[in-house]
């Protein structure tokens, strides 16, 4: 057999017969999209594409990032590649964040030499507690009487200014700071993250939660109502020594893996830093109204005897509250706006900018699904057409005064009373249960579900009954009672009589 010996070929005939072969291969490509130019735009055009398109924010690549926070906790590094970063933290331990100016010479002169506000939340990062978060916060401060989902440790902090809590919103905390000075702010998450986990049978994993700041600069009116920057970071909370249990055990799991393994995961970072979000859909932090001072104490809820029915008065908005989850027809673009932040589809305000209430309405269950996709769009018109589901019972409740005490003493008397308004409140039960009667009183008048001690309906005679699930349940519909109070005798609570 004869051998033949090729000589090697040279660089430039190798380069000619790639080129070639990349040229033949590009042959017929664009062939079936007709004498036109192609345009991008036309695949953009897909549906496929429009979903994602709405959740990108406007003009980002123009946009200035003014603002950066570094959170001072390793981040997990068991986090695959592509995913956003997840950060172990301790209950109740002090946590850094940095605040740091992150603006280029000369941008943004109209924050130069001014401060800036910052207000720091904890929320839920999965999006079906989201939607029930009023419910879920208010579980948590019924089971935690007196304590905060979030504190600041000011002792600690640097640099900032006029530190403020509002204790209605146990989740979030607010500062003006000088973005010119060194800022350093330390947090203290008290909620854990499975507190907020469907019980089952032990062992259960804990929800994530979202740290999120959003940053506002003055208008001309001296308010900082105009928004600047928002940045987020997932984290979960553990008891004291978990995060770092947890944050062990991720290590040494990813240690047993193999190398071609390990380089799907992304490696533990010592810093957390937070990324670029939209800000949170809420109307309350533009709210000016002024918050009440920061106190770092965590103050029980107990009220004198003197001073119960001081206490047990309605606040308007816990009446409204509900009502202004629906979208009424007459709302103005704004208020549509407004609705859609609150409800939580925020991505799309941009494409409903000019949809009034009544436009909205409009809208059929197949309309809402092609300009939002199928899962929003499902949630967005159920949101838009849903009706309040009417209640197992109805209770109406009235607060006993000293008013109605001498006109009942009048008409025992036999006198004539004159006409006396009285105003009451309804309370919806759905479990028919004593300890939900108890919670909703609690809840309707603005206390604590500790402060109440028991529930006695006024029987024959004036006889005091013990209220249970049973006594409940054989409840009339739309039943009428009048709320009295009596001091507890074994602790600081009070008895509540329906009479």
């Amino acid at each position: 057999m004869a051998w033949a010996l090729k000589l090697p070929l040279t660089d430039e005939v190798i380069e000619s017969g790639l080129v070639q072969d990349f040229d033949a291969s590009l042959s017929g490509i664009g062939q079936e999209l007709g004498a036109g130019a192609y345009s991008m735009s036309d695949v953009l055009a897909l549906p496929i594409f429009k979903q994602e398109e709405s959740n990108l924010p406007p003009d980002s690549e123009n946009k200035i990032l003014p603002f950066q926070y570094v959170l001072c906790a390793a981040t997990s590094p068991a986090i695959k590649l592509h995913d956003e970063t997840l950060t172990y933290l301790n209950q109740g331990q002090s946590y850094e964040i940095r605040m740091l100016d992150n603006r280029k010479m000369g941008e943004l002169p109209e924050i130069t030499g001014k401060m800036v506000k910052s207000i720091i939340r904890v929320v839920f990062h999965d999006r079906r507690l989201q939607y029930t978060e009023h419910q879920q916060l208010e579980g948590w401060r019924w089971n935690r009487p007196g304590d905060r989902i979030l504190d600041l440790d000011i002792p600690m902090s640097v640099g900032m200014v006029d530190p403020r809590a509002n204790p209605t919103q146990l989740n979030t905390v607010e500062f003006l700071w000088d973005p010119s000075k060194r800022t350093s702010v330390f947090i203290q998450v008290h909620c854990i993250s499975t507190e907020f986990t469907m019980r089952k049978h032990g062992g259960e994993k804990g929800v994530p939660f979202r740290i999120q700041i959003d940053t506002f600069k003055e208008n001309d009116g001296e308010e900082y109502t105009e928004h600047q920057h928002s940045a987020s970071c997932q984290v979960k909370v553990f008891k004291p020594k978990g995060a770092d249990r947890k944050q062990k055990t991720d290590r040494e799991k990813m240690e047993k893996r193999a190398p071609q393994e390990k380089e799907k995961y992304q490696p533990s970072y010592e810093t957390t830093i937070l990324t670029e979000c939209s800000p949170w859909p809420e109307v309350t932090y533009v709210n000016n109204s002024p918050s009440p001072g920061f106190n770092s104490t965590h103050n029980t809820c107990s009220e004198p005897h003197g001073q119960i029915h001081s206490a047990l008065q309605l606040s308007s908005h816990l009446l409204t509250r509900d009502s202004e989850s629906n979208l009424l027809p007459a709302a103005t673009p704004q208020d549509a706006q407004q609705w859609l932040h609150r409800n939580r589809f925020s991505p799309f305000c941009r494409l409903f900018t000019n949809f009034s209430g009544a436009d909205l309405l409009k809208l059929t269950r197949e309309d809402v699904i092609q300009i939002c996709g199928p899962a929003d769009g499902i949630r967005l018109f159920n949101a838009l057409k849903g009706r309040v589901v009417r209640p197992r019972l109805t209770v109406y409740v009235c607060q006993e005064s000293q008013q109605a005490r001498e006109q009942q003493q009048k008409h025992e008397n036999g006198d004539t009373a004159s006409s006396t308004f009285f105003v009451y409140h309804a309370i919806y039960l759905e479990d028919l249960t004593a300890v939900e009667l108890t919670e909703k009183i609690a809840q309707l008048f603005n206390i604590s579900p500790r402060q109440i001690s028991q529930i006695f309906k006024q029987g024959p005679t004036g006889i005091h009954v013990l209220v249970s699930d049973e006594m409940i349940q054989n409840f009339q519909d739309e039943v009428c009672f009048v709320l009295d109070t009596m001091k507890a005798e074994t602790n600081d609570g009070y008895h509540i009589i329906l009479k």
